[in-house]
């Protein structure tokens, strides 16, 4: 399926690169490790195609003429959501293990809990507590955590299941379990398929130095390495906060998923959605909805380039 999208653009396989990935040099969440890079849009990217090429064909051409819009196609499959795009989108790493929930107005915290006592109707005891813009905020200016070795959420390996009995889950273990179960190829394997690069040892694989001894004692062989480690294990390229090998597999499947909707592609149209509801979807971005329901955000995301981006804190 990737390999027949990127034959379409013209890519014998999935090489090119982005320069969108900027470092920001931001803090970490609670006691474990930052994520020292984020996504620029304004960064600009090169296709790696020659640009007359590009030029050929642009109504045809999904860099060019871009989606949603774009004719429907399948890519000679039925759609369906593949295991390889099930096994690197694991980011269970990104939750923090510890919230804080502050008053807008002036950054005063307000309830401070673990991701465990959000679980079970938790959500619904904070909304009870504080004010829903107060939420907005406290999320829109906290940071996740960086898909890393060793940053797996505390809360999430220790999952009640027969508590009378001691029983947990061990939610990183079933992780890598459900890949073995259905069959996902071991991260060397994984990267052979992909007509990537595949390291020779640990000391190819990674560049911090514990981690290689780790894996080297548990795995013996870097080609036993699971597909999971060695995504958060790898060694990014520069300013990348994902691994190059979970980032070949997100850009081909996030516009693979819209070119299989018909209504993010041949029914993207003023005649399906009515004039009224085209202009709704693009004259509005992330930063209008928040703005709808919550009116109060105006100063925070006043200057607020990309509102997925940590937003500033209000001053006291």
């Amino acid at each position: 399926m990737a390999n027949g999208y990127f034959r379409r653009l013209g890519w014998s396989s999935p090489r090119f690169s982005l320069k969108s990935m900027r470092p920001n040099g931001r803090p970490h969440c609670c006691r474990r490790p930052p994520c020292n890079s984020q996504c620029d849009p304004a960064g600009g990217e090169r296709s790696g195609k020659p640009i007359s090429r590009l030029l050929a064909g642009p109504l045809h051409n999904d860099l060019l003429c871009g989606i949603p819009g774009s004719p429907q196609d399948h890519y000679g499959v039925p759609y369906s959501i593949t295991e390889d795009f099930t096994a690197v989108y694991r980011l269970h790493s990104l939750i923090p293990d510890t919230f804080s929930f502050r008053q807008l107005g002036d950054d005063e915290e307000l309830l401070s809990c673990t991701l465990a006592e959000l679980f079970a109707g938790g959500t619904t005891r904070v909304h009870r507590k504080v004010p829903f813009e107060d939420v907005l905020y406290s999320l829109g200016t906290s940071f996740c955590g960086a898909p890393v070795l060793h940053n797996y959420p505390t809360d999430l390996r220790k999952l009640p299941k027969n508590i009378d009995q001691g029983v947990y889950t061990d939610l990183a273990a079933t992780d890598i379990l459900r890949d073995r179960e259905r069959g996902v190829p071991r991260y060397c394997a994984f990267r052979r398929m992909l007509r990537m690069s595949v390291p020779k040892s640990f000391g190819e694989l990674t560049d911090n130095e514990q981690w290689r001894r780790e894996l080297e004692t548990i795995y013996g062989d870097v080609e036993r390495v699971d597909l999971l480690t060695g995504t958060l294990a790898e060694t990014r390229p520069p300013g990348f906060a994902i691994s190059d090998t979970a980032f070949r597999i997100f850009i081909a499947m996030a516009p693979r998923r819209i070119k299989s909707d018909r209504f993010l592609s041949d029914d993207y149209t003023p005649e399906v959605y009515t004039p009224a509801g085209i202009d709704w979807v693009e004259g509005n971005g992330m930063r209008e909805v928040l703005l709808r329901h919550a009116p109060s955000l105006g100063p925070v995301l006043a200057d607020v380039r990309n509102s997925f981006f940590p937003w500033p804190k209000s001053v006291s």
